[in-house]
């Protein structure tokens, strides 16, 4: 039914300023709209709204992520942005925050403004 529409995902945020500047300038990706609910943006064809919301209380596991070609230059553009992955004690880590899972995926995870939890992967 919904195979051929387009997928829209949705994050919170208490501080749309700061997370407009975050997606649109750290992550580059393409504003399409603004109004006082939110923040609309394109990323590959995927639509993300970052809605605006009285309060929140950040969850500890991943919200968003992205499957790119190559985990570590992104790490590294992200770095050199001061956004940096998040170590966890409960992994094994590389020293840029790449965890390798048993099919040899790397994922990697960093927090936008409001502490939600991003990821990046690339697969084997």
């Amino acid at each position: 039914m919904l195979i051929n529409e387009t997928l829209k995902t949705f994050v919170p945020t208490i501080k749309p300023q700061e997370a407009k500047t975050f997606y649109q300038d750290i992550l580059e990706l393409k504003l399409l709209n603004e109004d006082s609910y939110g923040i609309e943006f394109d990323s590959g064809g995927t639509l993300l709204r970052v809605i605006t919301v009285r309060e929140l209380k950040p969850h500890e596991f991943t919200v968003l992520g992205w499957n790119v070609k190559d985990i570590e230059t992104m790490i590294r553009t992200l770095n050199d942005k001061s956004v940096y992955c998040e170590k966890y004690d409960f992994l094994t880590q590389d020293d840029l925050g790449i965890w390798t899972s048993p099919n040899n995926s790397k994922v990697a995870w960093f927090k936008d403004p409001d502490g939600n939890i991003l990821s990046l992967s690339q697969m084997p």
